[in-house]
């Protein structure tokens, strides 16, 4: 499994998709906080915060995250090199770990140069580290246990087809439902007393609590849960070969 692990890694930074994908997430949270003017600038708000970051992150990783993770089964499927690899003495559990670690290890990589903008705003604050720091670390435990879920949802969406392009939309199809369908359900009042319950099901609303600096295990449980699922339907997509 390790060994799996390490060469989903290897073979996504062997690529130009690897960089740019980091480049991209960087490039666009950059210009929103230092360059475009208005309100989410920081220097134009006059709040030191990083919390366009956070408002702009998610939207990105529903596009980034799926690219990522589009390749991960489709092209073993294209290339029936799913066949070799399910000969080898791996349970499917452990693949489907192997490259959904992968793609979090890739994830929580591309926020690493967030920090950068971090720093940034501490040294500017007046006085010098006057920041919402139990709201920052929440947002960014928030925006990895999100990234977790969008990364075994893009695995799964990868598994159910031969096609990378069908993988990266069915993927991207699937975390924009999970991130703002069951808001925007709940919002329309169709199903009266247990709104809130489908508003509940949905990752901005634990996402948003998370961000407030305050880690609810609920919140925690809801995305594991949410990642675990999605993981099981992977697994039995690929017993479906079986069958």
């Amino acid at each position: 499994m390790h060994s799996l692990l390490f060469k989903e890694i290897k073979s996504f930074f062997n690529s130009l998709i690897g960089y740019l994908a980091i480049i991209i997430v960087l490039v666009i949270i950059g210009a929103m906080m230092w360059i475009f003017p208005g309100s989410m600038n920081v220097m134009d708000n006059g709040y030191a915060n990083i919390d366009v970051l956070f408002a702009f992150a998610p939207w990105i990783f529903m596009f980034l995250i799926p690219a990522i993770t589009m390749r991960s089964f489709a092209d073993e499927n294209k290339s029936g090199t799913i066949e070799i690899l399910l000969t080898k003495p791996l349970y499917d559990l452990q693949i489907i770990m192997a490259k959904f670690l992968a793609g979090l290890v890739i994830v929580a990589f591309s926020l690493l140069p967030t920090f950068i903008y971090f720093y940034t705003v501490y040294q500017l604050a007046n006085p010098v580290g006057n920041i919402d720091m139990g709201g920052t670390w929440g947002s960014y435990i928030g925006l990895l246990l999100l990234g977790a879920s969008f990364v075994a949802i893009g695995i799964f969406a990868s598994s159910i087809t031969s096609n990378q392009i069908i993988a990266f939309i069915t993927g991207m199809f699937l975390c924009f439902i999970f991130y703002l369908g069951f808001e925007f359900m709940s919002s329309l009042r169709l199903f009266g007393k247990i709104d809130n319950v489908i508003l509940a099901l949905g990752i901005n609303y634990h996402y948003n609590s998370l961000s407030r600096g305050v880690i609810d295990t609920r919140d925690v449980i809801y995305f594991i849960s949410l990642a675990g699922l999605f993981i099981l339907l992977t697994k039995t997509a690929m017993e479906s070969r079986k069958w």
